[in-house]
């Protein structure tokens, strides 16, 4: 069954609300679709008005696919400015019949949009640095993964970030990584077979960063621990896609950045788009007498 069948067979039925606010929160859970379903002019509407539905478990639902959605940091000013948003959430909070897990759940979500701060550049950069790599993780595996913490002397300004991403781009191996400018450290997740010094060499191959190993004593102290001057050689990906440029709109093409792991990006957008016919039949006078 495609798409379009899929759709048509969805429609054909009346809509229920838990099982339509089921669908979005589930598609919510991946970190890889959050932006896309903010951007979308149905989904975020649709959400808050089931925050004030009868159904306890539907307004659960609905709070949970928005604490999805709020994990990702460049959602929560559009959500924090959603028409009626914010109000609909204190009205969850402040019903005494809302039940008290579900307060908690809504209090979460209002304390994370309340205090959104997009002036912070550092997460903001972060954040657009993983929405422009993101292709490049989707075939990695974080089966046997282990964590570095790297301290980069050198790294203190975005250039010099921008350099280091690239280095790390190219080893085979690498997962993910996360940096912590304020102190001058790296986070990486790699494979179990890659060696740490193979980080060292990619970085020392910018010749402006040298990298150390923080490493915690039996007493908790942290310490830095240098690498060998000796280089090793370090397996390089053959294959980087082609990134998106900074200033990208929100086309078709930004959406394949932020499609499903182990999906094709129509797959995303015909159970988007699914949930939104769905929305479209639930937001009528009746959807809310039963």
């Amino acid at each position: 069954m495609n798409g379009a069948e899929k759709m048509n067979s969805a429609m054909s039925e009346e809509p229920d609300a838990l099982s339509v606010v089921n669908q979005l929160r589930d598609l919510a859970a991946d970190p890889l679709n959050r932006r896309a379903i903010v951007q979308d002019q149905g989904c975020l509407p649709g959400l808050i008005l089931f925050l004030d539905h009868p159904n306890p478990q539907v307004v659960h639902s609905a709070l949970l696919a928005l604490r999805y959605l709020a994990e990702c940091r460049v959602n929560r000013e559009k959500m924090k400015s959603e028409l009626g948003m914010m109000l609909s959430l204190q009205n969850v909070i402040q019903k005494t019949t809302t039940p008290g897990e579900t307060k908690l759940l809504a209090s979460e979500v209002y304390d994370i949009l309340q205090s959104s701060d997009m002036s912070d550049m550092d997460n903001v950069n972060e954040m657009n640095y993983r929405r422009r790599k993101a292709q490049f993780f989707l075939g990695s595996t974080n089966k046997r993964a282990k964590t570095v913490v790297l301290h980069i002397d050198g790294l203190d300004d975005s250039s010099r970030r921008n350099l280091c991403e690239e280095a790390l781009l190219k080893i085979k191996g690498v997962i993910s990584f996360t940096f912590q400018m304020a102190v001058q450290r790296c986070v990486v997740r790699i494979r179990s077979d890659l060696k740490a010094e193979a980080l060292a060499t990619a970085i020392a191959s910018t010749k402006v960063m040298k990298a150390q190993q923080v490493v915690k004593s039996e007493s908790g102290e942290e310490m830095l621990v240098p690498f060998q001057d000796t280089p090793v050689e370090v397996e390089q990906n053959t294959d980087l896609p082609e990134y998106l440029p900074e200033d990208e709109s929100p086309t078709k093409e930004q959406d394949k950045a932020v499609s499903r792991v182990g999906s094709h990006p129509e797959d995303f957008d015909s159970r988007k788009n699914t949930v939104c016919l769905l929305f479209l039949a639930l937001f009528l006078p009746a959807v809310f007498t039963a």
